[in-house]
């Protein structure tokens, strides 16, 4: 299960896991985001593909609207699945 919570600060506050039985709320959720924003990814536990390519998505519109999408709070095993897919070049990142 995922929970996102979004903030009057821009701040999304992901907790669960990011994966295929969680895309289509969070395809909802993220594609309303309209501003730059940081993810807080501190209570994440797992993201797979799909999660990964779904932040992408909205990083990449983000990006065209001139907008940017930071990620922070990332455990060391949530940063090396990013790191490892080669989103560390793409993402600003934070780990915790």
């Amino acid at each position: 299960m995922l929970e996102i919570k979004i903030l009057d600060d821009h701040t999304i506050y992901l907790k669960g896991r990011f994966d295929a039985a969680q895309a289509e709320h969070a395809r909802t959720v993220f594609d309303k985001i309209g501003q730059s924003c940081h993810i807080d990814c501190q209570l994440l536990e797992y993201i797979s593909s799909v999660g990964l390519g779904i932040l992408l998505k909205t990083q990449k519109r983000l990006t065209m609207q001139g907008h940017a999408l930071k990620l922070t709070n990332l455990n060391k095993h949530i940063f090396d699945v990013f790191r490892y897919a080669g989103f560390d070049t793409i993402f600003e990142i934070t780990e915790a």
